[in-house]
C-alpha cells in the first residue's frame, strides 16, 4: 500500500504531538519532518520517536514549503494550531493547493469557509474530530430535523470544562447549539457556560487530577418548564488520545477524495463515518 504523505501542523502543541506519535508507528502515513508552529515559539525543532521535526515559524513558511513541495509533490496537512491562527493557515493551505483536516477550533468560521471553497483542494474540518461524539451529534440532527420543537417551552444550561489552555469556548458544544433551537428551545451561544479554573474542575466537576490539563466535559441539561421532568445528555473526554482515530481516519477519507474532487469542497466527519 502506497503511503499517505502528511504534514502535522501545530507541534508542539499536545494534540499535534499525539497524533504525530501514533501517525509516525502507523504505516499508512509518511510523516513529513516539518510543522507549522506559533511565533512564540522559541525551539528550532522536537524529537518524537527518534524523528526531528523542524518547526516553522510563520515568517518562514511561505519559502519553506516550496523546499518541501520539492521532495513531497503531494501530501495532507493536519492542523491542530492555535485559534488565532486557524484563518491565516486556511489561506496558507489553500495559496499552495495543500489539502487539509482540521480539528482547531476557533477563528472566523464562515471566512474559513469562503477560502475553501475558492480554493482548488478539498478539506475535511469539524470542532470535533472524535468519532464517537460525531455519532452523539448526528443523532441529535436526525432528532432536530424529524421531531422539530419536540422540547419547546423547555430550559436548557449547556455547560463545558477544558484545560486552561483552551482559549475559546468548545466548538463542538457551539455545534450542538443549532439542534436544541431546532429543537424549540431559543438557546444562543454566548449562554454557554465555560469553565478553564482548574481549581473549580478540581472541586466542583471533580474532574481527575492528572486530566486537568487535557480533558474536555460536556453536560447539556434539558428542563420542563414546570420542572417535574428533567433530560441530561453528557460527554467526557479525559485525555487526548481518543482524537486520534477519526483524525487519521479523516486523512484517509480526504485522500480518497482527491481522486475525484478537483476543486474546493468541505467535507464534515459525518462524511468521514459514511465513508
Amino acid at each position: 500500500m502506497e503511503k499517505i504523505n502528511i504534514m502535522i501542523n501545530g507541534i508542539p502543541g499536545n494534540v499535534a504531538v499525539i497524533i504525530a506519535k501514533n501517525a509516525i508507528t502507523d504505516n499508512r502515513f509518511q510523516i513529513i519532518p516539518f510543522s507549522l508552529t506559533g511565533p512564540e515559539i522559541k525551539d528550532k525543532k522536537i524529537s518524537l520517536n527518534n524523528i526531528d521535526i523542524k518547526l516553522i515559524k510563520p515568517d518562514e513558511k511561505d519559502n519553506i514549503i516550496s523546499e518541501i513541495k520539492k521532495d513531497f509533490k503531494e501530501f495532507i496537512a493536519i492542523d491542530y494550531s492555535h485559534p488565532t491562527a486557524v484563518n491565516l493557515n486556511a489561506e496558507f493551505y489553500v495559496k499552495h493547493s495543500i489539502p487539509f483536516v482540521m480539528g482547531t477550533t476557533g477563528g472566523d468560521r464562515k471566512k474559513l469557509e469562503k477560502t475553501v471553497l475558492q480554493g482548488s483542494n478539498p478539506a475535511v474540518i469539524a470542532p470535533n474530530m472524535v468519532k464517537q461524539i460525531v455519532g452523539f451529534q448526528a443523532m441529535f440532527e436526525y432528532a432536530a430535523k424529524t421531531f422539530p420543537d419536540l422540547f419547546k417551552g423547555y430550559s436548557l444550561i449547556i455547560k463545558e470544562s477544558h484545560q486552561k489552555e483552551k482559549f475559546d469556548t468548545s466548538g463542538t458544544a457551539k455545534a450542538m447549539v443549532k439542534y436544541y433551537n431546532e429543537l424549540g428551545i431559543p438557546f444562543k451561544e454566548n449562554e454557554i457556560i465555560k469553565e478553564r479554573n482548574p481549581e473549580t474542575q478540581r472541586k466542583i466537576w471533580e474532574i481527575p487530577e492528572q486530566h486537568l490539563q487535557g480533558h474536555g466535559w460536556h453536560t447539556y441539561t434539558l428542563t420542563s418548564p414546570d420542572k417535574s421532568a428533567c433530560f441530561e445528555f453528557k460527554h467526557n473526554i479525559n485525555g487526548r488520545d481518543i482524537y486520534v482515530d477519526g483524525t487519521l481516519d479523516g486523512v484517509v477519507f480526504l485522500h480518497k477524495k482527491l481522486k475525484t474532487e478537483k476543486k474546493g469542497k468541505i467535507f464534515t466527519m459525518i462524511d468521514v463515518l459514511k465513508g
